[in-house]
């Protein structure tokens, strides 16, 4: 990492306003230092992982996708080497929007391998094998489950049971969720970590556990965790309201993990209340590692005003990244990495780097600077600058 340099040293930039002028914009943030922790952190914190996809394959990117390997991995040992953990082949990598089963199969492989028994790796076990619009009972939904548990379980990654495409599709109401989830939870091997994605996230989702009602899902589901606590190691919400949160959070049985997925609220659900706290698993922290490394160091010493400093001007660059339309929050991520040096070019799987704006972009920068999270500006300022001169803002 190099070191800080003051603002009036770095070069400017130009950027794009929303009222289509342009501003010259001074760099001002002091880059958090990456670096491995002192002691354990008293949540468990896992990172959904971004694919770097490889720009030179020979390929359709709005068809298929080439991974690079290389990349892909050294930012998974970026993330450990943070203390957290991978939670991976998830939205974040893509999954279902770019990224197919047979490379994510690929992926929770090769990530599991390299994790061994040093790190945490958990891995998204889902249906999409099994096109939406092709099932037509719940055996076909429960066959594709079975299907990726299998291979999943074969690679030594717990598992996290995604939210289906496929089952949304197909259920008729509540007890259809509840017959698919008792059979599959009574065969995984090892606790597994339960997925509620709103339709915010994925709008083929909306009405899922069999209601569009939340407080009647959120009964669904508390019943399906309840009927096999022993099988459940946690359940990961991201509604984006940390009501609902919360609200779940204290109807788990003991031993049953809340993981937040709330990328708007995660300050306060993390840190938690005198009723409980809520760990993590978070496409946010894909993006703002550093500083949700240094933040659950402070908190697992209880410096509960040093967790707060540092992670609480995060979520404003989260809530923009995650702006609606939010299945698009990929784009903002890999954009991260980009300016960071995690990877040498802004290209995605399935073409998602055209799905933001250029403003959409010049904001993340901004608001990257401001919160410490570019660790070299004038790499960062170089890249911002090649983007811009693509989009047509050339000064």
């Amino acid at each position: 990492m190099t070191s800080t340099a003051s603002s009036a040293l770095r070069p400017a930039l130009i950027l794009p306003k929303a009222d289509g002028s342009l501003e010259t914009y001074h760099l001002i943030g002091t880059p958090i230092m990456a670096r491995k922790p002192a002691q354990p952190f008293s949540r468990i914190a896992y990172a959904a992982g971004h694919v770097v996809v490889n720009p030179l394959a020979v390929n359709d990117p709005w068809v298929s996708s080439v991974v690079d390997w290389d990349r892909t991995l050294a930012f998974r040992e970026h993330l450990w080497s943070l203390g957290l953990g991978i939670a991976e082949a998830m939205d974040t990598a893509q999954r279902g929007m770019g990224v197919d089963w047979p490379t994510s199969l690929e992926l929770i492989r090769r990530t599991s391998a390299a994790a061994g028994k040093n790190h945490l790796v958990v891995s998204g076990c889902g249906t999409d094998q099994l096109p939406a619009a092709e099932a037509r009972t719940l055996d076909d939904v429960i066959r594709a489950y079975e299907q990726q548990i299998e291979a999943i379980e074969t690679t030594g990654s717990r598992i996290v049971l995604m939210a289906s495409r496929a089952l949304a599709r197909v259920a008729k109401g509540p007890d259809d969720y509840v017959a698919v989830y008792d059979r599959l939870l009574r065969q995984v091997s090892r606790p597994v970590v339960l997925h509620w994605l709103g339709d915010m996230f994925d709008p083929a989702l909306a009405g899922y556990w069999g209601s569009r009602d939340v407080g009647v899902a959120m009964d669904v589901v508390a019943g399906i965790i309840a009927d096999h606590a022993a099988k459940v190691d946690g359940i990961k919400i991201s509604l984006l309201d940390d009501a609902y949160e919360i609200a779940l959070r204290r109807r788990l049985p003991d031993g049953v993990r809340m993981y937040t997925g709330d990328d708007f609220n995660y300050v306060s659900l993390i840190e938690g209340d005198a009723q409980g706290h809520s760990h993590a698993l978070l496409g946010a922290f894909d993006a703002v590692a550093p500083a949700a490394s240094a933040a659950l160091e402070k908190l697992a010493a209880k410096d509960i005003e040093g967790y707060q400093v540092i992670l609480k001007p995060t979520e404003a660059l989260s809530r923009h990244l995650f702006a609606a339309p939010t299945q698009f929050y990929k784009t903002g991520v890999v954009f991260m990495a980009y300016l960071n040096g995690h990877q040498d070019h802004f290209t995605m799987a399935g073409g998602l780097e055209s799905a933001r704006s250029t403003l959409h972009l010049a904001q993340i920068f901004r608001m990257a600077d401001e919160t410490g999270l570019l660790r070299d500006p004038d790499i960062a300022t170089e890249r911002m600058r090649a983007v811009l001169a693509v989009r047509g803002v050339v000064a």
